[in-house]
C-alpha cells in the first residue's frame, strides 16, 4: 500500500523506512533504524529522484503506480550509486523501460557494473554545471566526489531553491511519520545519529564535504532533500554549521573524552579517578568502554569532543585489543585537531600509549597534552598526585580555551 508524503505540492516523498535492518552495511548499529528518501516531481516531464533499498521496495513502487496512476516516469536521477540507494534499479527499468536516466559518466559506468541491461541507450549523461528543465522547474548539477562515493552528484531546483542533497545530511534513525526536522526535537533526538551517520559514513572525507559546501554556499537554498532522514525547510544553518565544523574536523565541545580499554578493572579505576577530578574542575566529560561501546558511537563521540584520553592496558605486548582497533579506526576515518592524553597500564612492560601515540602521529594536529601516566597492575595510592596532574593539565587547557 502506498504512503508518501507531500514535500511542495509537486514533490512528493516517496521513499520508506525500515525498522527491521539491525546493522547498515553489515557494520553500524541501527537501533533506531533507517530512511531510505526517494523523491517524485510532478511537472511537464516527471521526474524521481533515487531509487531505494530492497527492503522497502514495495511501498517504492507502489507509491509511484499510485501518483502515476500508471504512467511511466519521465527521467530517475540517479546522483548514489551505492546500493542502498540503486539496488531497485534494474526492478524500474524492467516496469518503467522508457523512462530516461539522467546520471554522470562515473555513476553510468557503475550501473554497467551492478547490472546487465543497456545503460547506454537509456542514459542522458550531465557534466557538472549542465542543466535540465522539466516545464516549470529547472534543475542543475554538481559533482560531489567523495561525499562519500566517487560518482556522487547533487542537483539543484532554481525554481523552489530545493537542493537534493544525495548522501550529504543523512542521518541514522526512521522518521516515525514526521517529513521535516521541525517536526520533531532534531537537536534532543537524533543530532546524535545525525553526527554518527556523518562521521562514520563521510566522515573520513572532510575536505570533500568541505568542497560540496562551498558549492552550495553560492546557491539560494531554501530547502534540503537528503536520501537519508529528514526534509529540511527550516533553520538550514543549524545543520550546514554541524557539517563545516565535522568537515574541518572542529570539536563542537569543549570537553574530555575518556577510552578505556580495561581487562581487569584497574585501568578503569584510574580512568574513573581521572574523570572524578576533571569533572570537579567543571570540565564536561565522556567515559567509554571500548569493549561494550559499538566504535561507531565512540568516532562519532571523537568528532565532538575537543580531548581525549586513551587509558588502556598493555596486551600481549600491545594494545589492548578492542582499543587497538578502534585507534585503527581513527587513523581510517582521518581524525583531526584533538589533544589528546594517555593512561597506559602493563604488569611487565606497559606499552600500550607509545604504541597508540604511534598511530596518532599519522593523523594531523593530534598534540599530546601532559605526561604518559604509568600503571603498573593496579594503581597505588603514592601515584595520585601524578595523576591529578595530568587532570588538572587537561583541565586547564579546557577551561583557559572556553
Amino acid at each position: 500500500m502506498h504512503c508518501f508524503r507531500k514535500v511542495k505540492d509537486d514533490l512528493i516523498f516517496i521513499g520508506a523506512n525500515d525498522r527491521r535492518l539491525a546493522l547498515f552495511e553489515h557494520v553500524y548499529p541501527l537501533p533506531y533504524g533507517v530512511s531510505y528518501n526517494s523523491y517524485l516531481l510532478l511537472d511537464e516531464k516527471t521526474a524521481i529522484f533515487d531509487c531505494v533499498d530492497k527492503s522497502v521496495s514495495e511501498v517504492f513502487f507502489s507509491n509511484i503506480e499510485y501518483l502515476l496512476k500508471g504512467k511511466s516516469p519521465d527521467y530517475l536521477i540517479v546522483q548514489h550509486m551505492e546500493p542502498d540507494h540503486s539496488a531497485t534499479l534494474d526492478d524500474f527499468i524492467r516496469r518503467y523501460p522508457d523512462t530516461k536516466i539522467v546520471c554522470n559518466a562515473k555513476t553510468l559506468a557503475m550501473i554497467k557494473q551492478y547490472f546487465g541491461f543497456d545503460a547506454d541507450s537509456r542514459s542522458i549523461v550531465v557534466k557538472e554545471g549542465d542543466a535540465l528543465s522539466t516545464g516549470r522547474h529547472n534543475l542543475s548539477f554538481y559533482m560531489a566526489p567523495m561525499v562519500h562515493w566517487p560518482e556522487v552528484m547533487v542537483t539543484y531546483d532554481a525554481t523552489d531553491k530545493i537542493l537534493f542533497s544525495a548522501d550529504a545530511f543523512g542521518i541514522f534513525g526512521s522518521m516515525d511519520g514526521a517529513l521535516f526536522a521541525d517536526e520533531v526535537d532534531f537537536e534532543k533526538d537524533y543530532m546524535d545519529e545525525a553526527r554518527r551517520y556523518y562521521t562514520n559514513i563521510v566522515g573520513k572525507y572532510g575536505p570533500q564535504t568541505l568542497a560540496l559546501l562551498n558549492k552550495a554556499a553560492s546557491l539560494d537554498i531554501r530547502i534540503i532533500c537528503p536520501l537519508h532522514g529528514f526534509v529540511w525547510r527550516k533553520d538550514l544553518d543549524i545543520f550546514i554549521d554541524k557539517y563545516q565544523k565535522w568537515g574541518s574536523y572542529t570539536p563542537e565541545a569543549k570537553g574530555a573524552l575518556i577510552l578505556v580499554g580495561s581487562v581487569y578493572g584497574n585501568t578503569e579505576n584510574a580512568a574513573d579517578i581521572l574523570a572524578s577530578r576533571l569533572s570537579e574542575a567543571g570540565v564536561k566529560v565522556a567515559v567509554r568502554d571500548v569493549s561494550k561501546t559499538h566504535f561507531s558511537f565512540i568516532l562519532s563521540d571523537a568528532f565532538k569532543y575537543s580531548h581525549i584520553v586513551f587509558a588502556c592496558s598493555t596486551y600481549n605486548n600491545g594494545i589492548f585489543t578492542n582499543m587497538e582497533n578502534l585507534v585503527h579506526d581513527f587513523v581510517a576515518h582521518n581524525l583531526q585537531n584533538r589533544k589528546v592524553s594517555y593512561i597506559q597500564n602493563g604488569s611487565w612492560v606497559p606499552a600500550s600509549a607509545k604504541l597508540i601515540a604511534e598511530q596518532m602521529q599519522k593523523l594531523k594536529n593530534m598534540e599530546t597534552l601532559g605526561e604518559v601516566f604509568t600503571i603498573k597492575s593496579s594503581l597505588k595510592e603514592e601515584q595520585l598526585p601524578e595523576l591529578y596532574a595530568l587532570a588538572d593539565a587537561i583541565a586547564k587547557d579546557i577551561n583557559n580555551s572556553l
